[in-house]
C-alpha cells in the first residue's frame, strides 16, 4: 500500500472514525471498501475515492476490500474489470486478499429478498418501468401505490421463483420493496429491488436472469463483508434511509453509510455516460487517451502516481461539493516531475541558425546537467555544431520592447555553448523567415563571457547534423470553457470541446540522446515543458512525446502572489 503523505490532515471523515475507536464502537475495527461498477474506466473522481477509503484503512491500521458492485450485465465488461485490477495498483494501493464481487452474493440477495417477501415488505409489480416512473409522483406530490401491492405472500413467492426460472421476459415484471409512497424521500417510494434481464453476466455467466438493483445489492454486500465505514460520495446522501431500511429490516450488520463531496475539475466531465459517449463517438482516441480524466489517460499522459496521490491528499475531505481549478492538479504533477525527470535540450518549432564564423565540420561536446535537483543523476555529452535548430519564437525580426531573445543585432546565449549574434536573416519568397545566421564568441564557451558582459536570455537548441526528427503532441484541456454545460440555447456540453486541445508537431529535432527513450520514459525539455514517451504509438528509434504539463505553474503564481 501507499506510503502516507506527508502533511496528512484530519478531515470529517477520520474523525468520526476516531471517536468510533474510542467508544470501541466496532469492536476496534476499521473496513474500508472501495466498490466501482466495472462499466468503465476509472477516473480521477474514483482516485479521490481509492486514496480516502486504502488511505483510512492505512492511517487506522484497518482494511480496504476491492469490490466488483457488479449488478448490472448489460453494460459490465471484463476488460473494466482488469483495467480497475491494474489502476487501483498503479495508484500504489492493493487489497490484498480481500478482492469481492457483489455477484459472488447473489444468492444470498436472493434469499434475503424472499426473507422480506415472507415478511409483507416485498411484492412482484407487474407495471412496466414507464408506468412505475409515472406512480412514483414528484418532490411535491405522493407516489401512487401500484395495483399489485396488495399481492398475496403466497402470489408473491410464486411469482418471484417463476421470474428467476426464466418464465417472464425483459422488463415485464419487478421486484419491488414495500415501503412507503408518500414518503418525502423518493427512494423509499418502494423501490425496484429486482429486474428480469436475460444477459450473460462477465463474472457468473448465464446463472442468473434477474438481477439486484444497486440499491439492493450495495448495503448488503458491505454487511456480508463487514464493513464498518460504507463511504460514499454525496448523491448517495438520499440513498441512505434505504440503505439503513433494508439492514433494519433484515436484521443483518448495519454498517455506517458516511457522505462526502465527490472531485470536480473544470475543464472536463466526470460522468461515465460522457466519457463512454467521447469514445463512441471517435471524438477520443479511447478511453487511455491522454486528455481524458481516466486514469489510464493522464497514466498515458504521463501523470507519476504521487502526483495524484499528493493532490487528493491536499484537496482533502469535504461536505459540501465544489469544484478544484486543474490547475492545482497540474501543480503536483510538476513538482513530482521537477524532481524526478531529466532534462533534455528538443526544438518543437524549428528555425534554422547557420554560426558563420564557426568552424566548418567542426563538433563539440558539451556536459549538460540531467537535473539539477538530483545531481545524483549525472550529466551527459551534448554535441555541437555550425549549424543547429533554435525555436522559432525565440526570434522576431522587430521585436517588442521587454522580448530579449534573439533579433537582428542582438546578442543571447546558448544552454550550455556560446554566446551568438544575429547578422542577418534570410526569408522564402513570400517573406517568411527560413534561416538566420549569426556569429558566435569563442570566448563564451561554456555559457559565460570571459569580459563579464551580461546578455538578458538563454535558449536551448539542438545540432542539425546530430538530431533526430520526431513527433510531438502537445496537450490542452479536453474542453474550451470551465464549465463544459455552459452553453447557449439550443447546444449541448459537446459544443464546448476544445478544437486545439490536441496539437501533432512533426519533424520537432531532438538531441540525439532522446532517440534512445524507452515508451513510458518522463522527461523534461528544457524550456518546453515536462513530456512522456507514448506508450501505444511509439516504435523501436521512433518516440512519440506526449506533453503532460508546460513548465508553467499557474497556481504556484496564484499562491505566491497571495502569500506576498
Amino acid at each position: 500500500m501507499a506510503e502516507k503523505a506527508p502533511g496528512t490532515s484530519s478531515d470529517f471523515i477520520r474523525d468520526i472514525i476516531r471517536k468510533d475507536i474510542e467508544s470501541d464502537k466496532w469492536g476496534g475495527r476499521v473496513a474500508t471498501r472501495f466498490p466501482p461498477e466495472p462499466n468503465g474506466y476509472l477516473h480521477i473522481g474514483h482516485a479521490k475515492s481509492i486514496c480516502l477509503n486504502f488511505g483510512i484503512a492505512r492511517d487506522f491500521g484497518g482494511v480496504c476490500h476491492l469490490r466488483m458492485d457488479d449488478t448490472n450485465p448489460t453494460k459490465e465488461e471484463q476488460e473494466y474489470i482488469d483495467a480497475i485490477h491494474e489502476d487501483v495498483r498503479w495508484l500504489g494501493f492493493d487489497w490484498g486478499e480481500h478482492e469481492y464481487y457483489a455477484s459472488d452474493y447473489f444468492e444470498q440477495l436472493h434469499e434475503w429478498a424472499v426473507q422480506l417477501v415472507k415478511a409483507g415488505k416485498a411484492y412482484v409489480c407487474d407495471l412496466n418501468p414507464d408506468e412505475v416512473r409515472a406512480h412514483r409522483g414528484t418532490l411535491t406530490q405522493p407516489g401512487k401505490e401500484s395495483p399489485y401491492r396488495n399481492r398475496s405472500i403466497e402470489e408473491n413467492l410464486d411469482l418471484f421463483a417463476r421470474m428467476r426460472a426464466g418464465e417472464f421476459e425483459n422488463g415485464s415484471r419487478t421486484l419491488r420493496a414495500k415501503i412507503d409512497m408518500a414518503s418525502p424521500n423518493l427512494n423509499l417510494r418502494d423501490p425496484v429491488m429486482y429486474r428480469i434481464l436475460k444477459a450473460t453476466h462477465p463474472h457468473t455467466g448465464d446463472q442468473w436472469c434477474i438481477y439486484p438493483m444497486y440499491d439492493f445489492a450495495h448495503g448488503q454486500s458491505d454487511s456480508i463483508e463487514h464493513i464498518t465505514h460504507s463511504i460514499c460520495t454525496l448523491e448517495f446522501e438520499d440513498h441512505r434511509p434505504l440503505y439503513d431500511w433494508y439492514c433494519e429490516q433484515l436484521g443483518i450488520w448495519h454498517p455506517q453509510q458516511i457522505e462526502f463531496a465527490r472531485l470536480n475539475l473544470n475543464y472536463t466531465v466526470m460522468s461515465k455516460r460522457r466519457l463512454l459517449q467521447l469514445v463512441q463517438e471517435g471524438l477520443v482516441s479511447g478511453w487511455d487517451d491522454p486528455r481524458m480524466p481516466t486514469i489510464r489517460g493522464m497514466r498515458r499522459r504521463g501523470y507519476p502516481p504521487e502526483a495524484i496521490r499528493a493532490f487528493c491528499d491536499a484537496i482533502g475531505v469535504a461536505k459540501a461539493d465544489n469544484t478544484v481549478d486543474i490547475a492545482y492538479l497540474e501543480h503536483f504533477v510538476r513538482e513530482a516531475l521537477n524532481k524526478a525527470a531529466p532534462r533534455y535540450l528538443a526544438v518543437i518549432d524549428p528555425l534554422r541558425v547557420v554560426i558563420e564564423n564557426y568552424p566548418e565540420g567542426q563538433v563539440e561536446e558539451f556536459d549538460a546537467v540531467n537535473n539539477p535537483e538530483d545531481p545524483s543523476m549525472g550529466t551527459r555529452k551534448v554535441p555541437f555544431s555550425k549549424v543547429i535548430h533554435i525555436e522559432r519564437e525565440d526570434f522576431m525580426e522587430d521585436p517588442p520592447p521587454k522580448y530579449y531573445r534573439l533579433a537582428p543585432g542582438r546578442e543571447v546565449r546558448l544552454r550550455y555553448a556560446y554566446f551568438i549574434k544575429c547578422t542577418d536573416v534570410i526569408k522564402d519568397a513570400d517573406g517568411n523567415v527560413v534561416e538566420l545566421r549569426c556569429t558566435y564568441d569563442p570566448a563564451t564557451r561554456g555559457g559565460d563571457a570571459s569580459d563579464g558582459r551580461k546578455v538578458k536570455a538563454t535558449l536551448h537548441w539542438v545540432s542539425e547534423a546530430h538530431a533526430f526528427d520526431a513527433e510531438v503532441r502537445l496537450y490542452s484541456h479536453l474542453f474550451s470553457k470551465p464549465d463544459p454545460d455552459d452553453v447557449e440555447e439550443g447546444r449541448d456540453w459537446l459544443s464546448n470541446l476544445n478544437p486545439d486541445s490536441l496539437k501533432v508537431l512533426q519533424g520537432c529535432k531532438l538531441e540525439p540522446a532522446l532517440k534512445q527513450a524507452a515508451p513510458g520514459d518522463r522527461i523534461q525539455f528544457e524550456r518546453l515543458g515536462y513530456f512522456r514517451v507514448d506508450t501505444r504509438d511509439s516504435k523501436m528509434d521512433a518516440p512519440v512525446f506526449n506533453r503532460t504539463v508546460t513548465l508553467r505553474d499557474a497556481w504556484a503564481r496564484i499562491k505566491n502572489r497571495a502569500a506576498s
